[in-house]
């Protein structure tokens, strides 16, 4: 039995609404999922999170890892326990974080050249088949990590969905070596389903990770090696491509071959808000980025501004006088409370760290009102006139929280 229970699918698309069901409550989906990198959403309160309308944050197991460690987290009950969540966590199982720092020798054999020299001083050591090698950013003392490890992590961590580890190759690597590495992410699949069968918490749920970088028949193949192990959900992730057209190809090759199959899924790493209404068209589930925080905290709001990418900079010195609010009409508790971009430029521009908590807190508002709302299309059979409004400007609506 699927641990998603859909309520509705889109007669018009792929795009389908539900509840997946955690030992820590119910996450509504189509859903996003705020970063808690290292056991915090930046700048937030966990009754902050909650306020806004949020299910599930997620949490990094390789940040978590190297500071305060797996063990610190256990002894204080859980990441849950630790952090005072008592909404569902997801814990990304470090492979990104892992690969994303790739130099040296081991960045020659991505790309598929012979070593340059200039790039051995990368802080991977190794990739082999037991895991990989890599040199801490802390305090540069040499770690491990392999399946078992990152599965024991997440043990420890106690999430209510924990991801495999996985290779995420980058969108240069060659298509031999993105070959190589998807079938021994599919070993490590499986080794990472062995541990946990025999040590995992029963509460646990785990999620495959599709992998293939941009090649069609890979994908093809990982989606369906990932379908036919024992997974609870599935996620999409690796390199989609260098521009969205692309990526949207990639992740509905994906979805396409996934087809019916009721366990949910999740696409890594990804929250512009095109790229939200794209992904639920295409039938994912849930989603989570860094986007909301990351531009909170640079004074960057999300506005329903298309032609701008949904950002508006209230940094620029255009907004210093302004008397205006981030966004009209926006139920957000910083807007509601009459904050001006002129304040609230002020605070940025000074690195006050109200102003980027404030900015931060209208982001995540937005987004959580975005996917609530297309969540409701999907619900009501509106999505495709609703997906279109919301593509050329429309605000999301209030009060569907």
């Amino acid at each position: 039995m699927s641990a998603l229970e859909i309520l509705h699918r889109d007669p018009n698309s792929p795009a389908r609404a539900g509840v997946l069901h955690t030992a820590h409550g119910d996450v509504r989906t189509p859903g996003f999922v705020p970063l808690a990198t290292k056991a915090t959403v930046k700048g937030l309160e966990p009754r902050d999170v909650k306020a806004l309308g949020y299910d599930i944050v997620l949490g990094n197991t390789f940040h978590l890892f190297l500071a305060p460690g797996h063990e610190l987290i256990k002894h204080f009950g859980g990441l849950h326990e630790f952090m005072r969540w008592d909404g569902a966590i997801v814990t990304d199982s470090g492979g990104f974080q892992v690969f994303s720092m790739g130099h040296g020798t081991v960045a020659d054999e991505i790309k598929g050249r012979a070593p340059s020299g200039t790039e051995r001083a990368g802080r991977i050591l190794e990739i082999a088949e037991e895991g990989v090698r890599f040199r801490s950013y802390i305090d540069g003392a040499e770690k491990f990590m392999g399946p078992e490890t990152s599965m024991e992590i997440q043990a420890a961590l106690g999430s209510d969905l924990a991801l495999v580890f996985d290779e995420c190759t980058p969108f240069h690597a060659t298509k031999d070596y993105t070959a190589r590495s998807t079938e021994r992410t599919h070993r490590w699949l499986d080794r990472c389903l062995t541990w946990h069968a025999a040590n995992g918490p029963e509460h646990q749920l785990v999620y495959g990770i599709i992998q293939g970088g941009t090649y069609r028949d890979l994908r093809d193949e990982s989606a369906e090696a990932v379908m036919a192990r024992g997974v609870d959900g599935i996620a999409i992730g690796g390199s989609l491509g260098d521009h969205k057209e692309q990526m949207y190809e990639v992740v509905g090759w994906n979805t396409a071959t996934l087809g019916d199959d009721p366990r949910p899924r999740h696409l890594l790493g990804i929250g512009d808000v095109d790229d939200l209404i794209r992904g639920v068209e295409l039938g994912i589930d849930t989603f989570d980025c860094a986007m909301p925080t990351r531009l909170g905290r640079h004074g960057v709001a999300v506005v329903p501004d298309p032609e701008k990418r949904w950002r508006m900079d209230i940094t620029g010195k255009r907004h210093e006088r302004s008397e205006e609010p981030l966004m009209e009409d926006c139920p957000c508790p910083v807007c509601e409370a009459g904050m001006t971009r002129g304040y609230l430029r002020y605070l940025v521009r000074h690195k006050e760290l109200s102003g980027l908590r404030m900015v931060t807190l209208h982001n995540l508002a937005y987004i959580a009102r975005l996917m609530a709302d297309l969540r409701d299309a999907v619900l009501t059979d509106t999505f495709t006139e609703r997906a279109a409004a919301l593509r050329a400007g429309d605000a999301p609506r209030a009060g569907l929280l």
